[in-house]
Protein backbone atom coordinates (compact mmCIF):
# COMPACT_ATOMS: atom_id res chain seq x y z
CA UNK A 1 0.00 0.00 0.00
CA UNK A 2 1.16 4.17 -1.43
CA UNK A 3 1.38 5.42 2.28
CA UNK A 4 -1.47 8.56 2.46
CA UNK A 5 -2.80 7.14 -0.94
CA UNK A 6 -6.84 7.52 -1.04
CA UNK A 7 -9.33 5.79 -2.78
CA UNK A 8 -12.45 7.82 -3.02
CA UNK A 9 -15.88 6.23 -4.21
CA UNK A 10 -18.88 8.71 -5.57
CA UNK A 11 -19.87 9.49 -2.16
CA UNK A 12 -16.58 10.85 -1.21
CA UNK A 13 -15.99 12.54 -4.91
CA UNK A 14 -19.34 14.36 -3.66
CA UNK A 15 -18.64 14.96 -0.18
CA UNK A 16 -15.75 17.05 -1.29
CA UNK A 17 -16.44 19.72 -3.86
CA UNK A 18 -19.98 21.12 -4.51
CA UNK A 19 -20.87 22.12 -8.26
CA UNK A 20 -20.08 25.62 -7.44
CA UNK A 21 -16.82 24.83 -5.97
CA UNK A 22 -15.75 22.73 -9.01
CA UNK A 23 -17.14 25.63 -11.84
CA UNK A 24 -14.63 28.28 -9.69
CA UNK A 25 -11.74 25.70 -10.16
CA UNK A 26 -12.16 25.27 -13.81
CA UNK A 27 -12.65 29.26 -13.71
CA UNK A 28 -9.60 29.73 -11.95
CA UNK A 29 -7.44 27.35 -13.85
CA UNK A 30 -8.41 29.18 -17.30
CA UNK A 31 -7.67 32.79 -15.89
CA UNK A 32 -4.43 31.60 -14.40
CA UNK A 33 -3.70 30.18 -18.08
CA UNK A 34 -4.24 26.20 -18.48
CA UNK A 35 -3.61 25.73 -22.08
CA UNK A 36 -6.78 23.17 -22.84
CA UNK A 37 -4.83 22.34 -26.22
CA UNK A 38 -1.85 21.44 -23.73
CA UNK A 39 -4.04 17.77 -23.12
CA UNK A 40 -3.43 15.11 -25.13
CA UNK A 41 -6.34 13.74 -27.32
CA UNK A 42 -8.44 11.29 -25.90
CA UNK A 43 -7.79 7.70 -27.47
CA UNK A 44 -10.23 4.99 -27.82
CA UNK A 45 -10.00 1.22 -27.22
CA UNK A 46 -12.48 -1.02 -28.36
CA UNK A 47 -13.11 -3.77 -26.05
CA UNK A 48 -15.58 -6.68 -26.07
CA UNK A 49 -18.15 -4.73 -24.41
CA UNK A 50 -17.85 -1.44 -25.90
CA UNK A 51 -14.87 0.68 -25.36
CA UNK A 52 -12.38 2.14 -23.01
CA UNK A 53 -11.61 5.51 -22.99
CA UNK A 54 -8.08 6.83 -21.84
CA UNK A 55 -7.35 10.18 -21.12
CA UNK A 56 -4.16 11.60 -19.65
CA UNK A 57 -3.26 15.28 -18.26
CA UNK A 58 -0.98 17.90 -16.35
CA UNK A 59 -0.39 20.58 -14.55
CA UNK A 60 2.88 21.70 -12.63
CA UNK A 61 1.32 20.13 -9.83
CA UNK A 62 -0.72 16.91 -10.36
CA UNK A 63 -0.99 14.20 -13.50
CA UNK A 64 -4.30 12.47 -14.25
CA UNK A 65 -5.17 9.43 -16.20
CA UNK A 66 -8.63 8.42 -16.14
CA UNK A 67 -9.55 5.41 -17.80
CA UNK A 68 -13.58 5.24 -18.71
CA UNK A 69 -15.76 2.12 -19.74
CA UNK A 70 -18.46 2.76 -22.07
CA UNK A 71 -20.96 -0.17 -21.82
CA UNK A 72 -24.08 0.26 -23.81
CA UNK A 73 -25.52 -3.02 -23.14
CA UNK A 74 -24.62 -2.97 -18.84
CA UNK A 75 -28.08 -1.19 -18.13
CA UNK A 76 -30.31 -4.15 -19.24
CA UNK A 77 -28.25 -5.85 -16.65
CA UNK A 78 -28.60 -3.39 -14.13
CA UNK A 79 -25.34 -2.27 -14.48
CA UNK A 80 -23.86 1.69 -14.98
CA UNK A 81 -23.24 2.34 -18.70
CA UNK A 82 -19.80 4.32 -17.66
CA UNK A 83 -17.37 2.55 -15.57
CA UNK A 84 -13.81 3.60 -14.70
CA UNK A 85 -11.41 4.90 -12.57
CA UNK A 86 -9.12 8.18 -12.92
CA UNK A 87 -5.86 8.00 -11.01
CA UNK A 88 -4.20 11.37 -9.65
CA UNK A 89 -0.04 11.47 -9.27
CA UNK A 90 1.91 13.81 -7.69
CA UNK A 91 3.25 15.59 -10.92
CA UNK A 92 7.02 15.44 -9.83
CA UNK A 93 6.89 12.25 -9.00
CA UNK A 94 4.50 10.71 -9.93
CA UNK A 95 3.75 9.05 -7.09
CA UNK A 96 0.13 8.11 -6.78
CA UNK A 97 -2.35 10.32 -4.26
CA UNK A 98 -5.53 8.87 -4.90
CA UNK A 99 -8.22 7.21 -7.10
CA UNK A 100 -11.49 8.43 -7.70
CA UNK A 101 -14.59 7.10 -9.09
CA UNK A 102 -14.97 8.16 -12.97
CA UNK A 103 -18.75 8.40 -13.34
CA UNK A 104 -19.07 10.61 -10.61
CA UNK A 105 -15.97 12.72 -11.63
CA UNK A 106 -16.96 12.96 -14.89
CA UNK A 107 -20.75 13.99 -14.35
CA UNK A 108 -19.36 16.31 -11.54
CA UNK A 109 -16.96 18.15 -14.37
CA UNK A 110 -18.91 18.09 -17.14
CA UNK A 111 -21.74 19.86 -15.52
CA UNK A 112 -19.49 22.06 -14.02
CA UNK A 113 -18.12 22.97 -17.63
CA UNK A 114 -21.55 23.50 -18.36
CA UNK A 115 -22.59 25.82 -15.29
CA UNK A 116 -18.95 28.18 -16.55
CA UNK A 117 -20.31 28.56 -20.23
CA UNK A 118 -23.75 29.28 -18.72
CA UNK A 119 -22.73 32.14 -16.93
CA UNK A 120 -21.36 33.82 -20.18
CA UNK A 121 -23.60 32.85 -22.23
CA UNK A 122 -27.64 32.51 -20.34
CA UNK A 123 -29.54 35.85 -21.16
CA UNK A 124 -30.32 37.94 -18.18
CA UNK A 125 -32.46 36.12 -15.26
CA UNK A 126 -33.03 32.85 -16.99
CA UNK A 127 -36.69 31.24 -15.43
CA UNK A 128 -36.98 28.58 -17.81
CA UNK A 129 -34.86 25.19 -18.35
CA UNK A 130 -35.93 22.32 -20.48
CA UNK A 131 -33.83 19.69 -19.63
CA UNK A 132 -33.46 16.71 -22.27
CA UNK A 133 -32.57 13.67 -20.18
CA UNK A 134 -32.92 12.17 -16.58
CA UNK A 135 -30.04 10.07 -16.18
CA UNK A 136 -27.14 11.01 -13.83
CA UNK A 137 -25.61 13.89 -16.49
CA UNK A 138 -28.98 15.30 -16.39
CA UNK A 139 -28.95 15.38 -12.32
CA UNK A 140 -25.19 16.68 -11.77
CA UNK A 141 -26.24 19.38 -14.57
CA UNK A 142 -29.78 20.25 -12.64
CA UNK A 143 -27.74 20.62 -9.66
CA UNK A 144 -24.81 23.03 -11.39
CA UNK A 145 -27.05 25.08 -13.49
CA UNK A 146 -29.37 26.03 -10.24
CA UNK A 147 -25.80 26.60 -8.33
CA UNK A 148 -25.10 29.34 -10.86
CA UNK A 149 -28.52 30.66 -12.36
CA UNK A 150 -30.43 31.43 -9.37
CA UNK A 151 -32.93 32.69 -11.31
CA UNK A 152 -34.07 29.28 -12.67
CA UNK A 153 -37.72 28.70 -11.43
CA UNK A 154 -39.35 26.28 -13.93
CA UNK A 155 -37.73 23.25 -14.89
CA UNK A 156 -38.97 20.65 -17.92
CA UNK A 157 -37.99 17.35 -18.35
CA UNK A 158 -37.97 15.93 -21.48
CA UNK A 159 -37.24 11.93 -21.22
CA UNK A 160 -38.05 8.67 -22.10
CA UNK A 161 -37.87 6.89 -18.42
CA UNK A 162 -40.34 8.04 -15.90
CA UNK A 163 -38.65 6.32 -12.95
CA UNK A 164 -35.60 8.43 -13.90
CA UNK A 165 -38.34 11.31 -13.92
CA UNK A 166 -39.29 10.98 -10.53
CA UNK A 167 -35.95 11.34 -9.32
CA UNK A 168 -34.91 14.32 -11.34
CA UNK A 169 -38.26 15.91 -10.26
CA UNK A 170 -37.61 15.48 -6.48
CA UNK A 171 -34.29 17.08 -6.80
CA UNK A 172 -35.46 19.92 -8.45
CA UNK A 173 -38.30 20.00 -5.98
CA UNK A 174 -35.62 20.06 -2.78
CA UNK A 175 -34.01 23.25 -4.51
CA UNK A 176 -37.09 24.92 -4.61
CA UNK A 177 -37.78 24.28 -8.72
CA UNK A 178 -41.06 23.68 -10.57
CA UNK A 179 -40.22 20.37 -12.13
CA UNK A 180 -42.65 18.74 -14.52
CA UNK A 181 -42.26 16.42 -17.26
CA UNK A 182 -42.92 17.28 -20.94
CA UNK A 183 -41.94 16.99 -24.60
CA UNK A 184 -39.86 18.66 -26.73
CA UNK A 185 -42.09 21.00 -28.37
CA UNK A 186 -41.40 23.20 -25.04
CA UNK A 187 -38.12 24.87 -26.43
CA UNK A 188 -39.85 27.29 -27.74
CA UNK A 189 -40.97 28.63 -24.28
CA UNK A 190 -36.67 28.06 -23.14
CA UNK A 191 -34.28 30.28 -21.63
CA UNK A 192 -31.94 27.26 -21.37
CA UNK A 193 -31.96 24.47 -23.26
CA UNK A 194 -29.70 21.42 -22.27
CA UNK A 195 -29.13 18.38 -23.79
CA UNK A 196 -27.83 14.95 -21.56
CA UNK A 197 -28.48 11.82 -23.65
CA UNK A 198 -26.93 9.59 -25.54
CA UNK A 199 -29.18 10.49 -28.37
CA UNK A 200 -27.41 9.92 -31.92
CA UNK A 201 -30.20 12.27 -33.96
CA UNK A 202 -31.26 15.65 -33.25
CA UNK A 203 -33.95 15.51 -30.45
CA UNK A 204 -35.87 18.94 -31.38
CA UNK A 205 -36.30 21.39 -34.05
CA UNK A 206 -33.72 23.71 -34.13
CA UNK A 207 -35.75 26.58 -35.63
CA UNK A 208 -37.72 26.49 -32.74
CA UNK A 209 -35.57 27.78 -29.80
CA UNK A 210 -36.24 31.28 -29.38
CA UNK A 211 -33.79 34.19 -30.30
CA UNK A 212 -31.20 34.61 -27.13
CA UNK A 213 -31.92 31.46 -25.38
CA UNK A 214 -28.88 28.96 -24.70
CA UNK A 215 -28.61 25.42 -26.03
CA UNK A 216 -26.27 23.39 -23.92
CA UNK A 217 -25.13 20.27 -25.71
CA UNK A 218 -22.63 17.71 -24.02
CA UNK A 219 -24.65 14.23 -24.38
CA UNK A 220 -22.56 12.80 -27.74
CA UNK A 221 -18.71 13.12 -28.67
CA UNK A 222 -18.42 11.52 -31.90
CA UNK A 223 -18.32 12.72 -35.34
CA UNK A 224 -21.26 10.14 -36.12
CA UNK A 225 -23.64 11.69 -33.46
CA UNK A 226 -25.61 15.07 -32.87
CA UNK A 227 -28.09 15.78 -30.15
CA UNK A 228 -29.11 19.08 -32.22
CA UNK A 229 -29.68 20.04 -35.79
CA UNK A 230 -27.86 22.08 -38.60
CA UNK A 231 -30.94 24.67 -38.30
CA UNK A 232 -29.43 25.46 -34.75
CA UNK A 233 -26.21 25.20 -35.62
CA UNK A 234 -26.49 27.88 -38.43
CA UNK A 235 -28.67 30.15 -36.33
CA UNK A 236 -26.06 30.03 -33.45
CA UNK A 237 -23.54 31.44 -31.86
CA UNK A 238 -20.83 28.78 -31.20
CA UNK A 239 -19.19 28.72 -28.36
CA UNK A 240 -16.99 25.41 -27.57
CA UNK A 241 -14.18 24.06 -24.91
CA UNK A 242 -11.52 23.89 -27.49
CA UNK A 243 -11.89 24.52 -31.24
CA UNK A 244 -9.43 21.56 -32.73
CA UNK A 245 -11.08 19.05 -30.33
CA UNK A 246 -14.22 20.52 -30.79
CA UNK A 247 -14.68 20.32 -34.85
CA UNK A 248 -12.61 16.86 -34.61
CA UNK A 249 -15.07 15.08 -32.23
CA UNK A 250 -18.26 16.88 -32.30
CA UNK A 251 -20.91 15.39 -35.08
CA UNK A 252 -22.98 18.87 -34.44
CA UNK A 253 -19.92 20.65 -35.98
CA UNK A 254 -19.54 18.92 -38.76
CA UNK A 255 -18.54 20.74 -41.97
CA UNK A 256 -17.62 23.56 -39.93
CA UNK A 257 -14.38 25.10 -39.80
CA UNK A 258 -12.52 27.10 -36.62
CA UNK A 259 -13.36 30.66 -37.70
CA UNK A 260 -17.08 29.67 -37.62
CA UNK A 261 -17.11 29.07 -34.04
CA UNK A 262 -18.08 32.29 -31.63
CA UNK A 263 -16.23 31.61 -28.88
CA UNK A 264 -14.15 28.46 -27.11
CA UNK A 265 -14.04 28.33 -23.15
CA UNK A 266 -10.81 29.99 -22.04
CA UNK A 267 -12.34 33.94 -24.32
CA UNK A 268 -15.58 33.04 -22.69
CA UNK A 269 -13.97 33.19 -19.13
CA UNK A 270 -11.17 35.79 -19.86
CA UNK A 271 -12.91 37.98 -22.01
CA UNK A 272 -16.17 37.16 -22.39
CA UNK A 273 -18.23 36.99 -25.63
CA UNK A 274 -20.88 39.97 -26.78
CA UNK A 275 -24.27 37.90 -27.17
CA UNK A 276 -27.23 39.78 -28.83
CA UNK A 277 -30.55 39.16 -29.04
CA UNK A 278 -30.70 38.31 -32.50
CA UNK A 279 -30.13 34.43 -32.62
CA UNK A 280 -29.37 31.82 -29.83
CA UNK A 281 -26.59 31.13 -28.25
CA UNK A 282 -25.16 27.04 -28.30
CA UNK A 283 -22.28 25.83 -26.17
CA UNK A 284 -21.29 22.31 -27.36
CA UNK A 285 -19.14 20.59 -25.27
CA UNK A 286 -17.07 16.65 -25.35
CA UNK A 287 -15.44 16.69 -22.70
CA UNK A 288 -11.56 17.17 -22.23
CA UNK A 289 -8.93 14.98 -19.79
CA UNK A 290 -7.86 19.26 -18.36
CA UNK A 291 -11.23 19.13 -16.90
CA UNK A 292 -10.43 15.93 -15.11
CA UNK A 293 -7.21 17.03 -13.95
CA UNK A 294 -8.71 20.25 -12.51
CA UNK A 295 -11.63 18.91 -10.74
CA UNK A 296 -9.68 15.40 -9.24
CA UNK A 297 -6.74 18.26 -8.03
CA UNK A 298 -10.05 20.09 -6.85
CA UNK A 299 -11.40 17.23 -4.92
CA UNK A 300 -8.25 15.96 -3.57
CA UNK A 301 -6.95 19.72 -1.82
CA UNK A 302 -10.82 19.22 -0.66
CA UNK A 303 -9.78 16.13 1.21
Amino acid sequence: MIPGFQVLDADAVAARLTPAAAVSALEAALRGGLDPGASAPRARVPVPGGELLLMPAHDDRYAVVKIAGVAPENPAQGLPTITGGVLLLDARTLMPLALMDAPALTELRTAAVSALAAGRLAPADPHHLVLFGAGPQARAHLRALAAVLPSLRRVTVVTRSPGRAAELIALAERSGLVCEVGDAKLVTEADVVCCCTTARAPLFDGAAVRDGALVIAVGAHEPTAREVDATLVARAAVAVEHRPTALREAGELAGLHAGDLAADLAELVRAGLPMTDDRPALFKSVGMAWQDLVVAGAVYDGG
